[in-house]
């Protein structure tokens, strides 16, 4: 398990090198590429085949899939700029091989078959390398395996290329251990809160001239943005889905079609382990029930983990007739078997029992008719579009639209940052942010099916209100200001009498203690920047002020303690420093070797091929 950890992580790194090397390589453009039309483009004598391409975008598209992930067409992928990073991550590959193959890096049949057959996902049930499986994950991936054992063959050349660029970059200790002293340096201190209450006498009510004074100082802080004054008509499904007429056969035929979300059997959450002879099952077991073993030691001893045993929620037709006649008959035990399943004798653990579930269509109805009436009230906007647009185009103003049509007429005094109402839907904003006064009225969509058109009257450059206007906000605002003057100028009145009055504990302001805390630290209910201010002071005893909104904070510095170097906890931080600092030189490195790439090798892309691949996806 160790070992597959330390894999993924040198993977990690090795696509972190491969960003850096696009960098390196960044500024190439799409040219007309002469060769083959099965290859995307070239880099040096390295190709990158149209099927790699293709690969590429299917293997991101299937892993969109699989996550639920919100980029799962190419149309998405490209409006995303994944598409792109693609083929950015393509050419790297490719930079890297051509650079491999002119010092002849290769490496022989002996490592191909060892990467291969290391590779978890070509294992068997028995966790042993299976032909049968490798040549299936092959065929669902799009490769041959010719082609994918010279793939694995370029991987590794292009690795050791890249080892003998970056490997063995070291940062001096004293450099990390700088900065693990610098993190791990922990301050106690005292905070003092001066509020109003501190003050020898309250606020007093502003006077005409204070105001006036204030306002003129701070005309900014009253500005009111540009507004831009719309009118709208618009109609979305929630405004007409209650007059859509849902029959009970509809209902029901949906309700059928979804029983598997509203009628769910007995569940177990398991895991299964799986031998290759019943002789080694039975042995596992009988060391379980004599206390030698427990199971996660006997799914460690086989080389797997827990993610290669999790079977997730199983019902009992998932299992063979053996397995899920015991497992679903018990519901004490823990561990059961070993029994004969699909794939060999194992074991399986029992995580969770989930009973069976039923909603019947009664309790499910009302949702299942929102359902469909919010779609019917979708269909109904799409029929008719035809009939909005057209008069629109025959010249009908917004007003004639909405009385003839089932849209809404509204108005709106749009700025930047609205989210009322329609202002809510971002395709509004950008549309209300693009209108100018005199545009033609045109039907555009929202996100949840509905349309609308709108129509700028007037645009209200910013603003400052009279004074008179705005009174009470200023009084307010002024306020603030007077309190927050005033309570900074009384606690440094405070610490520059200190000296002559005696130790701030005798100040009768209340004091909080804090200690052990570390710069990346915050105190709740104090200003953003006070631990900051507290680590620039020097010595034990310095006091700093700092005003807040509702309160000035006094705070004196009580004592400085260093990290332990031999604490776990800062050993640790200084290992990830070491490779964090080793892996920034190499990206550095890494970054300026792929810039030596691109002067000298070039880079040509065929736009023709892309496209023609791009075509191909949905």
């Amino acid at each position: 398990m160790a070992e597959r950890k330390k894999k993924k992580a040198s993977d990690f790194i090795v696509w972190g090198l491969l960003l850096l090397l696009v960098a390196g390589l960044g500024g190439f453009g799409i040219g007309n590429f002469g060769g083959s039309a099965t290859e995307v483009g070239r880099v040096g004598t390295s190709a990158i085949t149209a099927n790699e391409y293709s690969r590429a975008i299917q293997s991101e598209l299937r892993a969109q899939s699989a996550q639920g992930g919100p980029y799962q067409t190419l149309s998405a992928l490209r409006a995303a700029g994944i598409d792109r990073a693609i083929l950015d991550g393509l050419v790297a590959r490719a930079a890297l091989a051509h650079e491999a193959g002119r010092m002849g890096l290769s490496v022989g049949d002996d490592e191909v078959a060892s990467q291969i057959r290391s590779n978890q996902s070509f294992q068997g049930p028995t966790g042993a390398f299976d032909r049968d499986t490798y040549e299936y994950a092959l065929s669902q991936a799009g490769y041959t395996t010719d082609q994918f054992e010279e793939t694995i063959r370029e991987d590794v050349s292009r690795q050791i290329l890249q080892d003998a660029i970056v490997g063995g970059l070291t940062m001096p200790g004293t450099f990390a251990q700088a900065m693990v002293a610098f993190q791990t340096e922990t301050r106690d201190f005292t905070i003092a809160r001066v509020t109003e209450a501190n003050l020898s006498a309250g606020l007093t009510a502003p006077t005409e001239g204070d105001l006036q004074t204030y306002y003129d100082e701070n005309t900014q802080r009253f500005e009111r943005p540009e507004t831009r004054r719309i009118t709208y008509a618009w109609i979305t499904p929630d405004m007409i889905q209650d007059d859509m007429q849902i029959s009970d056969e509809d209902l029901r035929a949906l309700y059928q079609e979804r029983i598997s979300d509203y009628v769910q059997p007995e569940r177990r959450l398991l895991e299964r382990l799986v031998f290759p002879t019943q002789e080694e099952a039975d042995a596992a077991r009988a060391a379980l029930d004599a206390g030698e073993a427990d199971y996660d030691a006997l799914i460690a001893d086989r080389g797997l983990t827990i993610d290669d045993v999790d079977m997730g929620e199983v019902s009992a037709r998932d299992l063979s007739d053996a397995a899920a006649e015991l497992i679903f008959s018990d519901t004490e035990s823990e561990i059961l078997g070993p029994v004969e399943s699909r794939f060999g004798p194992a074991l399986f653990r029992i995580n969770a029992v989930l009973d069976a579930t039923e909603v019947p269509f009664e309790e499910a109805q009302a949702d299942l008719r929102t359902e469909l009436a919010e779609d019917a009230a979708r269909r109904a906007i799409d029929a008719e579009l035809e009939t909005f647009d057209d008069l629109l185009a025959s010249g009908a103003t917004l007003e004639e639209l909405a009385q003839e049509t089932d849209m809404q007429l509204g108005t709106i005094d749009w700025t930047d940052g609205s989210d009322q109402g329609i202002a809510a839907y971002a395709a509004f904003g950008e549309a209300a942010a693009a209108a100018q006064v005199g545009d033609f009225p045109e039907l555009t969509s929202l996100s949840d099916g509905g349309e609308f058109a709108l129509r700028l009257d007037e645009v209200v450059a910013p603003t400052v209100p009279p004074l008179a206007d705005i009174t009470d906000e200023v009084t307010q605002a002024w306020r603030g200001s007077e309190l927050r003057r005033r309570l900074e100028e009384r606690a440094n009145t405070i610490v520059g009498n200190l000296a002559l009055s005696g130790a701030l504990d005798d100040q009768n302001l209340t004091l909080a203690t804090e200690t052990q805390i570390r710069r990346q630290d915050f105190v709740p209910d104090t200003p953003p920047t006070l631990v900051a201010q507290v680590f620039q002071l020097n010595a034990p005893g310095d006091l700093v002020v700092i005003p807040g909104a509702r309160a000035a904070f006094i705070v004196r510095l009580d004592a400085i303690t260093p990290g332990a170097r031999d604490d776990a906890g800062v050993i640790a931080m200084q290992s990830v420093f070491d490779r964090q600092i080793s892996n920034a030189i190499a990206g550095d490195l890494f970054q300026a070797y792929g810039q030596a790439l691109e002067a000298d090798i070039g880079i040509s892309l065929d736009s023709n091929v892309i496209n023609a691949v791009n075509a191909q996806f949905p």
